[in-house]
């Protein structure tokens, strides 16, 4: 919600031109709720929480009012990068949201993510796919990596001219493992070739530990099994020429040779190409409407407040992480 602020002027009014717009607010409603975050943003932190426990005393059930004040007892406790990517602590993010829900109904699921851990990657696929017989993901703009990794375990993926996905090539300290095997590949070719080649390759080989190679090989085999299971079980269940429509799935996806880079942006249309089952946002402009709202109210609440990761149900219940991890019902 900042960033939209400050695109509409509002950071630029002085305290004075805030109060009168404090006293010509009469309904505690959603503007005296927006106002506060306009306060937040400009460290004005008391006088936020101050409007916000004043919006909820007049309303108790002003959720976000209620969120905002939260949100705001952890405004000097930023997570860490680490935290904002898939990990083991998201299964507890989807089991909180997930209990109670009528699951006959299937799951859509409102993705935006860089990706993350492999194996976190692979539990929450696990996790979600027994849950549900039926699963639509739905990428309002990036679901990256590890992202990428659970739309495949989808039934079919939703995305917009805007949305992206991205490779599920493994890294290694922000290092693609693709590339780490090319270099050594590289090295063994012109060291055969030419002996002298040796005194330059040591000072770059020697830079990974002895048992990398193998790591690397490991790491590319599982995300490409994960994936290559998902598509075959259920997205590309029953098709036919089935083999080979994941082989090249998983060629365009797993490759770094064919993307290039780690973080290459995918659109909906080269996803259809490759062969995923993907339906545009546009064919349908109340869902896309609908979705897009969603997204950028979580993303301006990402923006303006502590939280680095939220994960919440169409009934209120959310499971917030900052410095420390909260759940609203």
């Amino acid at each position: 919600m900042g960033q939209a602020l400050r695109e509409n002027g509002d950071l630029t009014r002085s305290k004075n031109e805030l109060e009168q717009v404090v006293k010509a607010n009469t309904h505690f409603g959603p503007g005296k709720v927006q106002l506060g975050v306009t306060l937040y943003c400009v460290d004005k932190v008391g006088e936020a929480r101050k409007l916000w426990k004043q919006v909820i005393d007049k309303n108790p059930e002003n959720e976000f009012a209620k969120m905002y004040l939260k949100l705001s007892e952890f405004q000097s406790q930023k997570p860490s990068s680490s935290e904002i990517i898939i990990n083991d602590n998201d299964k507890n993010g989807f089991m909180t949201t997930i209990n109670k829900l009528n699951r006959e109904k299937g799951l859509d699921l409102i993705l935006h993510t860089p990706g993350g851990d492999t194996a976190a990657t692979e539990s929450i696929i696990d996790y979600l796919t027994k849950m549900f017989s039926d699963i639509r993901v739905i990428v309002p703009q990036l679901a990256m990596s590890g992202g990428t990794m659970i739309a495949c375990a989808s039934n079919k993926i939703l995305m917009g001219k805007h949305s992206s996905l991205g490779p599920i090539d493994p890294q290694f300290g922000g290092v693609p493992a693709h590339g780490i095997l090319e270099e050594f590949n590289q090295a063994h070719e012109e060291i055969k070739k030419d002996q002298s080649k040796v005194l330059l390759w040591q000072h770059i080989i020697a830079k990974y530990n002895p048992t990398l190679i193998g790591e690397c090989q490991k790491s590319i085999m599982w995300s490409e099994k994960i994936v290559t299971d998902c598509l075959k079980n259920r997205m590309l269940k029953g098709s036919k020429k089935l083999d080979q429509k994941v082989k090249n799935i998983i060629t365009e996806l797993g490759n770094h040779a064919v993307n290039l880079s780690h973080g290459r942006h995918l659109s909906a249309e080269k996803c259809k190409e490759i062969g995923l089952k993907i339906e545009m946002l546009e064919d349908n402009q109340g869902l896309q409407d609908a979705v897009l709202s969603v997204h950028h109210a979580f993303m301006h609440t990402l923006t303006a407040t502590p939280a680095s990761k939220i994960i919440e149900n169409h009934n209120k219940v959310a499971y917030i992480q900052t410095a420390q991890t909260f759940i609203l019902k």
